[in-house]
């Protein structure tokens, strides 16, 4: 075609989800993508409020029948190796989505490319997008480099839609990347083969474990009988006595006695990885013929899992952003406002959260000790119902901390 209605940049969940409900909308969609499929991807574990997105896009069968773990619940483990009662998703949820799952994300994001390929979408993979074609401020197409040696090709649509992930590739292009200097994380994970798990509903819970200086370790089991584990923590902790990663990993898994005693029964069945600089958002959405999804608009620290919520949920928005956008003609910046409201208030939400776990003098038992009618919210939050009112529970938030401030001078001045 000389020009597609949308052209979307990058296949995973966000791309294949936009691109799918563009698609059913009867739309001419060409995606992108650089890689081959199935590629491999971290960030496996699934949070409830997945379901309705997942749902909407006539997928969650494949789930059902497919040997991912199910999963019920989170538990957590002190530094002391106390491991608190699992929590449950059913015992506050009481919708189907209160089970979601474990997945490997090679073959979930192959199912949601596959998925947006039945729905009409055109995909053409090994396209590396290096720029978009501009008229004045509007963005009217892309440019990209094939795979059988052609540079520079140039492919017009009414609206780009950037799902290029961490590569961020408009974001950076106009300037608009933010690192978040407070979450400056680094991860370091592997895989493990007949690791322990544990019996029942809990054998696909995942477990957060926590290791000094507000560092954790989370514990995901997949099919196949294996288990991801990796640990998450301040670049001076993790890079304390060493850089090498394979170091680092084994000398964090001596000192968690919960997650030692757990792969020690296994084998050790892939290398360890790396990657850092977890933390960074958008100024803004969009613009004049383009908008962003999934992280090539932002993304959080992992602690809560909530990457492929974020990228399911925005790649729905925003097609439901560009569908009414294209009925008026005219794709402009103006269409995507409610859509960066709604989108960056989930983001926030996630972020108040993952701020409250990594502050040294936050304890969410003691802050549930003093506002008890919060614990709903909260666990809205977690789960991903972040698009309702969840002002009361940032308020207390606030003024816990101040609380906590204060008491922390009078000590020091006394």
């Amino acid at each position: 075609m000389s020009e597609f209605d949308a052209i979307v940049i990058g296949g995973g969940p966000s791309g294949s989800t936009a691109g799918a409900l563009l698609a059913e909308q009867g739309h001419n969609v060409l995606l992108l993508e650089r890689e081959p499929f199935p590629r491999y991807h971290i960030g496996e574990s699934l949070i409830p409020y997945t379901w309705f997105t997942l749902n909407r896009l006539g997928v969650v069968d494949w789930l059902r029948t497919s040997a991912c773990p199910k999963k019920y619940s989170v538990q957590f483990v002190s530094i002391t190796g106390k491991v608190s009662q699992p929590f449950y998703f059913f015992s506050t949820i009481h919708h189907e989505c209160s089970q979601t799952w474990q997945v490997w994300r090679g073959e979930f994001d192959q199912m949601l490319l596959d998925n947006a390929v039945k729905k009409g979408v055109t995909l053409r993979q090994h396209v590396s997008v290096r720029d978009v074609l501009m008229e004045g401020s509007r963005v009217v197409g892309v440019r990209a480099d094939t795979k059988d040696g052609v540079k520079g090709e140039e492919i017009r649509a009414k609206v780009v839609i950037d799902a290029s992930g961490r590569d961020s590739l408009l974001s950076r292009k106009f300037g608009w990347k933010d690192k978040d200097a407070d979450l400056n994380k680094i991860a370091v994970w592997s895989y493990f083969e007949d690791a322990k798990r544990d019996p029942g509903l809990d054998e696909g819970a995942t477990t957060v474990a926590y290791v000094p200086q507000k560092g954790w370790f989370w514990y995901i089991p997949l099919h196949s009988n294996i288990v991801s584990v990796g640990v998450v923590g301040e670049p001076s902790y993790l890079y304390r006595d060493t850089r090498d990663p394979d170091a680092i990993f084994h000398r964090e898994v001596e000192g968690c006695v919960w997650i030692k005693e757990r792969v020690s029964v296994g084998k050790q069945v892939q290398p360890v990885r790396v990657t850092g600089e977890y933390s960074y958002h958008s100024k803004k959405i969009g613009g004049d013929g383009f908008c962003l999804v999934g992280d090539a608009f932002a993304f959080l620290d992992p602690l809560f899992s909530t990457g492929v919520f974020l990228g399911l949920k925005s790649g729905e928005m925003a097609a439901d952003a560009v569908h009414a956008a294209l009925q008026t003609g005219s794709v402009d910046a103006a269409h995507f406002d409610d859509y960066y409201t709604r989108q960056r208030r989930a983001v926030m939400s996630f972020r108040q959260l993952v701020y409250a776990f990594y502050d040294l003098s936050f304890s969410f038992r003691e802050f549930l000790q003093v506002y008890p009618h919060l614990n709903s919210l909260i666990v809205d939050t977690l789960v991903g119902n972040v698009f309702t009112d969840l002002t009361p529970l940032f308020k207390a938030l606030e003024e816990y901390k101040a609380k906590s401030t204060r008491a922390e001078i009078d000590v020091a001045t006394a």
